[in-house]
């Protein structure tokens, strides 16, 4: 009877010990989840953000990963459809058992895909949009690095219209939730002023043809132009404004901040700002770390690296730094209480300082401009938040 009940202990010890094991998390092992667009729209940005992923589990494994535990990371393709998102989702949390989903990309497909992660207590860490509902409403399982549309334009328009001077704001913006926060962040920048917009006109999403929103721009005398558009749009715009000698001053989000504008629009986009978080790696940057980096990443991957390349290589080092301070007892709760009282540096792509804490889940709201300047992105400007706003 004795040698029964010791069995009978053993067994619910270990069924207790598996109870609490954290899922994602083994003696040599930590399985990160990721959902990209590798087939959809953002197909581009989706790859370049895998293939930073990729580069930063590669450095940390070859130096014995985190802890004595190698990253092993899990890609899966939404085709920028939430719907696909969900089956993704499902897929990495309840099939491949994944400690933390990192570097999400697209707003929609993280709304849809969140609920099937909280259920089983996985953490939601830097999804890649700057939505408001990364980190809004409230939960311990989300953590967002990424500054709003809405927070980038409140404060940049402000900053740009003193420098130029500029008189007749105007807007034109995507017909959707991201154009109308650019809208609004604009907006609220200019009630700042006393100002408004002088002239509004929006497209349809996959609109081609911009010369009747350019023609109205250019009739009502605008002399600065918030753009609530994303690559083509962008393009689109400007390219028509230039032909027909409409020449005011260009301000995008950071959905306008990607090489491909420059790539794609040729000399017409210079001139061209926009808001930004962290800088372009250009292969041949004057920065000499930005440089080295983006070299290494242009030889493995045989093409160069982008600023969604940086976005995933930096969320990866993020979830680094965060669990080698966690310790050997790696689990949801220790992460989060280290999350909650570290500081992240600024890094070598210039980054702004990022702060959490049990009741704030947005790492930094800052942001800055950069301008297209000889075919390149040229930072010119300091950041600016609430906490610091723009030197004079």
């Amino acid at each position: 009877m004795k040698f029964k009940a010791t069995a009978a202990l053993a067994t619910l010890a270990l069924a207790s010990t598996l109870a609490t094991a954290q899922q994602g998390v083994s003696a040599t092992e930590i399985t990160l989840g990721s959902i990209q667009d590798l087939s959809g729209p953002l197909a581009g940005f989706g790859k370049q953000a895998r293939l930073g992923m990729m580069l930063a589990v590669d450095e940390i494994n070859e130096l014995g990963g985190v802890n004595g535990r190698k990253l092993k990371l899990i890609v899966e393709d939404s085709g920028y459809d939430p719907k696909k998102a969900v089956l993704a989702a499902q897929k990495l949390v309840n099939q491949d058992k994944i400690f933390m989903m990192v570097g999400h990309i697209g707003t929609a497909q993280n709304m849809a895909a969140m609920p099937v992660q909280f259920e089983k207590n996985v953490i939601n860490f830097f999804p890649i949009t700057a939505a408001r509902e990364m980190y809004e409403p409230f939960h311990k399982l989300k953590y967002s690095f990424a500054a709003t549309y809405y927070d980038q334009m409140r404060r940049v328009v402000p900053q740009l219209v003193k420098e130029k001077g500029a008189k007749k704001v105007c807007t034109i913006y995507q017909d959707d939730d991201f154009g109308l926060e650019v809208l609004r962040g604009g907006e609220a920048g200019l009630k700042t002023m006393n100002m408004e917009y002088a002239e509004k006109t929006s497209f349809k999403r996959g609109a081609t043809d911009f010369s009747s929103q350019v023609a109205k721009m250019k009739a009502a005398g605008c002399d600065m132009v918030v753009l609530g558009t994303i690559i083509r749009e962008t393009i689109g715009t400007i390219g028509e404004s230039r032909k027909t000698g409409f020449n005011p001053v260009f301000l995008g989000s950071s959905a306008a901040y990607t090489d491909l504008i420059h790539k794609l629009g040729g000399k017409a986009m210079d001139g061209l700002y926009a808001s930004m978080t962290v800088q372009n790696p250009y292969t041949d940057e004057a920065s000499q770390p930005i440089r080295f980096w983006a070299n290494k990443y242009k030889t493995k991957f045989n093409e160069d690296p982008t600023v969604f390349s940086v976005y995933g290589y930096t969320i990866i080092n993020t979830f680094i730094n965060a669990s080698n301070k966690a310790g050997k007892n790696l689990n949801t709760d220790s992460f989060i209480k280290v999350m909650d009282t570290m500081t992240i540096a600024p890094d070598i792509f210039g980054s702004a300082p990022a702060t959490f804490s049990p009741t704030k889940r947005l790492g930094s709201d800052a942001s800055r401009l950069s301008q297209i300047q000889d075919g390149k992105w040229k930072v010119v400007g300091p950041y600016i938040s609430d906490a610091a706003p723009a030197k004079k």
